[in-house]
């Protein structure tokens, strides 16, 4: 059976519309999943790096589940990356602990994805913004297993309720494509 780790970086999930809806909603699958709440555990900043190894090692499927931030990820899970995913460790000659393994983006967008194009409103594609993370996968000899994206989810979606039920029914496709590509 796949173990799945949703490394989870929403600085402030309970209010969230999209992370919560997707991880609400992925839990039905019944996928032996840990959720790994870093803003919960990390407030402070001060990473746990051998708890977050372990959690690693025991996963056969990594999932970083976030809001994009200004075109990257929250900032304590870049400092998750640095901390956690250490040369010896994750990379470098000694640092096998992670290969093989399968990384999944998951993330969500307060601008709908069809401004993420060429000559579009954002100017780059989603693809685009995430090739720091396909490489980091490629450095730690993680699987590449690409991004799910959903957009249009921003705080303003929650005062439009006919377009706040068609973002609902796109973050439970999310969870459901999340599920699919977990369960290969």
């Amino acid at each position: 059976m796949t173990k799945a780790l949703f490394v989870i970086a929403h600085p402030n999930i309970e209010q969230s519309t999209g992370n919560k809806t997707i991880i609400e909603a992925y839990k039905k699958f019944n996928i032996d999943t840990e959720y790994d709440e870093i803003y919960k555990l990390y407030p402070d900043y001060k990473i746990d790096v051998k708890a977050e190894q372990e959690k690693l090692l025991k996963a056969d499927v990594v999932v970083l589940q976030f809001p994009m931030y200004w075109y990257n990820a929250p900032s304590l899970l870049r400092k998750w990356f640095e901390d956690v995913l250490e040369h010896g460790f994750a990379y470098g000659s000694q640092g096998k602990a992670l290969k093989d393994k399968r990384l999944i983006v998951s993330l969500t967008t307060g601008a709908p994805l069809d401004a993420f194009k060429e000559g579009g409103f954002q100017n780059f594609t989603i693809d685009d913004l995430t090739k720091g993370f396909h490489q980091l996968a490629n450095l730690c000899s993680l699987t590449w297993e690409d991004f799910i994206a959903t957009g249009g989810v921003n705080p303003f979606v929650k005062n439009q309720p006919e377009q706040l039920k068609v973002v609902i029914e796109d973050l439970k496709k999310h969870a459901k494509l999340l599920a699919d590509r977990i369960n290969v």
